[in-house]
């Protein structure tokens, strides 16, 4: 079909109209590119304004800095003339060799091109501050970064930078100035004071050493100004973030009095806002009495269910005490989350200046519950060898304490397969999860030794009635050397204190306490006071063996076996007990019942720790069921 004459132009016309569209694109793309340009060289002198305006502003700061300096150096040397010429009437006569000595020392000594002692020394604590502060950053490194801090020097004070260049950019006036007015004495006067008084030529000669040639010294000063306004800076960031970490953990009396005692605290508005802030946070917290605190205790961790559950006659025993590390993993977790925090004995109550036990509070934000965490036989037995226990309590590179563990390919490595490692590494990222820092007891046996080590003295002198476990070890180890292995336990338990851990006796042959006879409890502490307590630095906490308490329930009160354990220097005892709550307090001791949470409780009374934890989502799917009862039940 023919088109008609109009409909054959049709598309002439629309390839017009598309060449006019295209053609205002392009030209609205060119203005905006043009705009955009002329908005960047905006930007660019706009920042090239302000960073004149900004040294501007510098060097005016640097003019007043050098300009204050050059007044306070000029007044000390007048007062040093001054001092010099009347020294008799002042009573500085025989000590102005020494005044000399000392402004000498203050200065730096341009010709020779060596700090002074002053300048040294003060080097030498900057770069030991940072050292302490951080390792790995030196001494410009430090500078850059404490301009970031939000603790902000007062006004006239300088930075890093400013000091490069204040170095060979004083006024040449303020030198002169200093000159004139430093006190040196002019010729004739040195030539009448020779005449006059001969007999004091040591002390002249101290007196024109005294008058320095302060060209120069105006730049170093000023260096030297900035670098203890740089450790000042630093000093105060560090008090403050210790100050929060202290607040974080609860510790807000220890957060106040450490920013208060500061010299800096009454023009640190800073530490005057972060003082008032911890007091607000201290007054809206809850009290808790030690009958309110329930304290629940752990055995060494099952690292590999394969070996600890694998048939032979210990698997009982294990299912039935011990605990799974993902079990205890999640249940310090689950804790944490529902708001649980730790404390140890020492919160609860403590003996005063008259001997008599007295109950504490615990304050924490509301939410919060606090409890008490143990763990027994921290000693990493022979008999344990092989069954998926860690083996030892070791610290590695870092200065941190780990465990060491023996793989199927008999190799050992280094990490974190227990409580006291696990505990650790929760609270590095938990801060509150340890009240003021506190973490858990430490309960130690010694016959196989401590932590791992072989600290007992049986080892060394081997007597006849040395069992088999100890024979087969110590002809593995004939190097075995008991002084070595001592130093090896009292520098991890040392490390242990200082993370927050306390230890515990949980008597030296895990002995049950309720049937011993005495003969043989004073012969058990005996050896736990000399093999131990070196090694730990003492105790004075008693956790029973088996949970076996020397009473059944009743006051200690006339006790023989507690009455030798108080003279012992023993004040604080725990059994186990399956109650929630369970605090006794007297003037002589604190008592408090402990909460097992293993295989067995686990198993048989989920609702006796319901309030902890939900068992059904942490009980491990690898321990054996039914779990055997206890003794045979």
């Amino acid at each position: 079909m023919k088109k008609s004459d109009t409909e054959q132009e049709q598309p002439g016309l629309e390839e017009n109209k598309v060449s006019d569209s295209q053609s205002k694109r392009e030209l609205d793309r060119e203005l905006q590119e043009l705009a955009e340009k002329e908005h960047q060289e905006e930007i660019y002198y706009e920042e090239r304004r302000r960073e004149r305006h900004e040294r501007n502003l510098k060097r005016k700061k640097r003019q007043i800095r050098n300009r204050n300096l050059a007044l306070i150096i000029t007044a000390l040397a007048v007062l040093g003339g001054v001092g010099y010429f009347y020294r008799e009437q002042t009573g500085l006569k025989d000590g102005m060799e020494t005044l000399v000595a000392k402004v000498r020392d203050l200065v730096p000594d341009k010709n020779s091109g060596k700090e002074s002692k002053a300048a040294e020394e003060l080097a030498k604590a900057d770069q030991s501050t940072e050292s302490i502060e951080n390792p790995d950053i030196n001494t410009e490194e430090a500078a850059d970064s404490s301009d970031s801090t939000d603790i902000q020097p007062e006004s006239g004070e300088g930075t890093a930078d400013d000091s490069d260049e204040t170095t060979g950019n004083t006024g040449d006036n303020s030198e002169d100035t200093a000159q004139d007015e430093s006190g040196n004495m002019s010729d004739e006067e040195k030539t009448e004071d020779n005449s006059s008084d001969s007999a004091n030529q040591p002390e002249q000669d101290a007196a024109q050493a005294a008058a320095i040639d302060l060209n120069g010294v105006m730049p170093q000063a000023a260096a030297a100004g900035t670098g203890i306004i740089r450790r000042q800076i630093r000093h105060e960031k560090k008090v403050l973030t210790t100050a929060k970490e202290k607040a974080a953990q609860y510790d807000y009396d220890g957060a106040i009095s450490l920013l208060q005692k500061d010299n800096a605290y009454v023009r640190n508005v800073h530490f005057q806002n972060a003082a008032e802030k911890f007091q607000k946070k201290k007054d809206k917290c809850v009290a808790w009495s030690p009958e309110q605190v329930t304290h629940i205790f752990y055995h060494s961790l099952i690292v590999d269910t394969s070996k600890a559950f694998d048939g032979d006659y210990k698997t009982d025993g294990y299912n039935q005490v011990m605990t799974t590390m993902d079990e205890f993993n999640k249940i310090t977790q689950i804790m944490y989350d529902e708001g649980y925090v730790m404390v140890n004995l020492y919160d609860l109550a403590d003996v005063d200046e008259n001997g008599k036990m007295q109950a504490k509070q615990v304050y924490l934000p509301k939410g919060k519950t606090p409890f008490v965490l143990s763990q027994d036989d921290v000693c990493y037995y022979h008999s344990q060898d092989g069954d998926g226990i860690a083996t030892k309590l070791v610290i590695d590179e870092e200065g941190k304490i780990r465990n060491e563990y023996v793989q199927d390919d008999g190799s050992t490595v280094v990490g974190d397969y227990d409580v006291v490692p696990l505990i650790d590494r929760f609270v590095e990222e938990h801060p509150d999860f340890a009240y003021h820092g506190h973490k858990g007891i430490v309960a130690l046996t010694g016959y196989n030794g401590i932590l791992g080590y072989r600290t007992d003295i049986s080892y060394q002198t081997r007597p006849d009635d040395l069992n088999d476990d100890k024979k087969a070890w110590l002809d593995a180890h004939p190097d075995f050397d008991l002084d070595t292995e001592r130093a090896e336990a009292k520098k991890v338990a040392d490390a242990m204190k200082a993370e927050g851990w306390t230890f515990a006796s949980h008597t030296w042959g895990h002995k049950n306490m309720s049937t011993v006879s005495m003969e043989r409890l004073e012969t058990d502490t005996q050896n736990f006071k000399e093999n131990i307590d070196p090694l730990i630095g003492g105790t004075d906490i008693i956790i029973f063996a088996f949970g076996a308490d020397i009473n059944n329930g009743g006051e200690y009160t006339g006790n023989e076996k507690f009455e030798y354990l108080k003279s012992q220097g023993y004040d604080y005892y725990c059994n186990v007990d399956s109650n929630q709550y369970f605090v006794q307090m007297a003037d002589e001791y604190f008592r408090m019942g402990r909460r097992n949470v293993d295989g067995y409780r686990m198993y048989y009374n989920p609702d006796m720790l319901a309030d902890l934890f939900d068992v059904s989502q942490v009980f491990d799917p690898s321990r054996p069921t039914p779990v055997p009862p206890m003794n045979g039940g």
